[in-house]
């Protein structure tokens, strides 16, 4: 359990797990580290899907005996019956589960329960999970991503700076699964078990947002041939002028709200946390040289454009070139 210690556990003492959190990539990589443990080896190990398998199907691994092993490790995903979305015709399963999970703790096979959503803590099943099982809470802030992905590097005995650190968060668009998805590109090929801005750079893509934000710099910075070739760029690999104006849209929206708090005196951790995105962000727009006045200008002439492009007034990406120019 050596991941799951990071996050907050309501028991340890307790076998039996109730994993919550909305970002599944997450939450299933904590559950592999957690079946990797050499005391579960020689359980048998089952996957229960409630939501296209059913109730039933959880009831019966629950009190059927293993053909292979004395205990069995059972791995429930999306557990309809925690959430809300049980139907009447499952309301007889329901009971008999509740039965079984009021004795879970005398039952010599354990469970590990993903629940990638919120808990319906108002059912009684919900109540029984929370007498009985070791809850560990997974739910994080945006601007707590550096902080857990860091503390998963450690933990697995690999190192990276904090320069490596920072440049691994800009290219997974400070976005957990993005960057979790790519820390495990980077271990399949570090040496030594260091993770460096060399790999990083060579084997990391810019992110889509990354893109975007590079071409509205070089756009504020009146590099316009620039800007226009970088644009041409995402067009040509696929990226639709409503997509690219979208992000536009959001991260002047991003620039401008943290402008205006920063000129109130408040510091770039405040200001992310209020905003839900990480001071890094906001340092960078601190450092944009351009008025509060003239972001807000920007952000109605692109959601005009926008707008435009939606009902199909404007066709094209000329309207959104022009708009770059504009800036």
């Amino acid at each position: 359990m050596v991941l799951l210690s990071l996050f907050k556990n309501s028991n340890q003492a307790k076998k039996n797990l109730l994993i919550t959190g909305e970002d599944a990539f997450l939450n299933d990589y904590l559950v592999r580290d957690y079946v990797k443990n050499p005391a579960l080896d020689q359980l048998e190990k089952r996957t229960v899907d409630c939501e296209s398998e059913g109730i039933g199907e959880l009831i019966a691994d629950l009190t059927e005996a293993s053909l292979f092993a004395s205990e069995k490790l059972l791995i429930v995903k999306n557990p309809i019956f925690l959430t809300g979305k049980v139907q009447k015709k499952d309301e007889k399963n329901l009971k008999q589960l509740e039965k079984i999970f009021e004795k879970i703790d005398q039952s010599d096979d354990q469970l590990v329960i993903i629940c990638n959503g919120k808990i319906d803590k108002r059912r009684k099943i919900s109540k029984i999970c929370q007498k009985n099982f070791n809850l560990v809470d997974v739910s994080f802030k945006p601007y707590e991503v550096s902080g857990i992905l860091k503390a998963i590097i450690k933990t697995e005995n690999y190192q990276i700076s904090q320069s490596a650190l920072q440049l691994l968060l800009e290219r997974s668009d400070q976005v957990m699964e993005a960057a979790l998805s790519n820390y495990l590109k980077l271990k399949n090929i570090a040496t030594d078990q260091k993770i460096t801005t060399e790999m990083i750079n060579a084997n990391i893509d810019l992110s889509l947002a990354q893109n975007i934000f590079e071409i509205l710099t070089k756009a504020l910075s009146h590099n316009y041939q620039e800007a226009i070739l970088r644009l041409e760029d995402q067009l040509r690999e696929g990226q639709s002028p409503i997509r690219i104006l979208a992000v536009f849209e959001s991260q002047l929206e991003v620039l401008l709200a943290a402008k205006i708090l920063l000129a109130r005196s408040r510091s770039e951790m405040d200001v992310g946390k209020e905003l839900g995105i990480h001071p890094y962000r906001v340092k960078l727009a601190g450092q944009t040289r351009i008025s509060i006045k003239s972001l807000e200008k920007m952000l109605l002439a692109a959601i005009k454009l926008d707008y435009g492009y939606k009902n199909g007034t404007y066709q094209g990406p000329e309207f959104l070139k022009m708009f770059l120019l504009a800036v």
